[in-house]
């Protein structure tokens, strides 16, 4: 019998789910015996509720167990994951999969986690793919490109088998304009388990709730980040358009405010800067950046999040001294052979 109606009860009544109960949820979930419709009231109940920091780890944690293991434990203590939640319905351009690149060029190793477009028009995996990058690699394939690019992505479809009986209830869900746990758990299970996290979030009031659920998974170092643009609006990403509400993990728990554009020299830039589009306006976009004619403050808000990056997971003394480094890359020609490198060890 499906143990889904009791915590429901217990749900509605306001009570919290203790480790132990979410992951009698989780298994729920990933078996077929339990119906949809069970399944979505399960996911709303703990909606309504507000999931807590907590819990949030706790679901985290059980698919991880359930993640297949690439076998890249040898590279996961100095590696770091650049990732946004999604969801924030900002319309920006994929500014964490050229953070990848240039982290990538300035020998930093990354283990990006994500999945295709699925509140946006164009997902890391769309902009990658069509950069080189071969969402079927295998796990073999996939380690060699750690020694020989510098990173890897982690296509979910292909590391969370138990996601499959889960799908279904998520759609339905989301048709309805319902959010649940599963919105927020993508950056959270990173199949690599990398010691170091640069996330973007979606709300700014998940900010302290997601760095704390990393906190108690027992990630190394890391900050969690949302863009606020206007009350209520924001974007899942630290950029130079925005104040952006910080909060630290790990080694960086004190960090706990709100960054600008002139903390770092920067100028502040207008939103409309970081604006993207489908895979072929992203993919113009690109083009453009390494041409050195992409916009100013898509241009700072990427030197921005890999300077950050670089100072995480402890390349540079401060994120400021990230900045010319990270600039140089992105517009000095490194990515642009980064990325005929990735196309042409994918060929081979």
């Amino acid at each position: 019998m499906s143990t889904l109606p009791e915590l429901i009860t217990q749900l509605a009544a306001g009570r919290d789910l203790a480790a132990v109960e979410v992951e009698r949820a989780a298994a729920a979930l990933a078996a077929p015996e339990a119906g949809e419709a069970e399944k979505a009231a399960f996911l709303t109940a703990l909606a309504a509720k507000g999931e807590t920091a907590a819990e949030v780890a706790a679901f985290a944690a059980a698919f991880r167990q359930r993640a297949v293991d690439p076998g890249v434990a040898a590279w996961a203590p100095r590696a770091i994951d650049i990732v946004g939640t999604g969801g924030d319905q900002a319309g920006g351009f994929n500014i964490s999969s050229l953070v990848v690149l240039v982290l990538a060029s300035a020998g930093v190793t990354v283990m990006k986690h994500g999945n295709r477009g699925i509140t946006s028009k164009c997902g890391s995996a769309d902009l990658l793919g069509a950069l080189g990058v071969d969402l079927a690699a295998s796990p073999e394939k996939l380690r060699r490109a750690l020694d020989e690019l510098g990173f890897v992505f982690f296509f979910a479809p292909n590391y969370h088998p138990a996601f499959k009986h889960i799908a279904p209830v998520r759609k339905a869900l989301a048709a309805r304009g319902q959010r649940s746990v599963f919105n927020i758990l993508g950056p959270l299970i990173n199949p690599g388990r990398p010691a170091h996290v640069l996330l973007g979030v979606f709300a700014e009031p998940w900010v302290e709730k997601l760095a704390g659920a990393l906190e108690t998974l027992g990630e190394q170092t890391g900050v969690a980040a949302h863009g606020v643009i206007a009350p209520g609006r924001g974007i899942d990403e630290l950029t130079t358009a925005t104040a952006n509400r910080v909060r630290g993990f790990g080694r960086l728990r004190a960090i706990d405010g709100e960054w600008r554009a002139p903390d770092f020299g920067l100028a502040v830039s207008p939103f409309a800067d970081l604006a993207g589009g489908d895979l072929p306006a992203n993919q113009a976009i690109v083009e453009a950046l390494l041409a050195g004619r992409g916009p100013r403050g898509l241009v700072d808000t990427i030197v921005l999040n890999a300077a950050v990056a670089m100072w995480i997971v402890g390349k540079v003394p401060q994120a400021r001294d990230g900045l010319a480094p990270a600039r140089e890359l992105l517009l000095g020609g490194a990515v642009a052979k980064k990325i005929e490198a990735t196309r042409e060890f994918f060929r081979s």
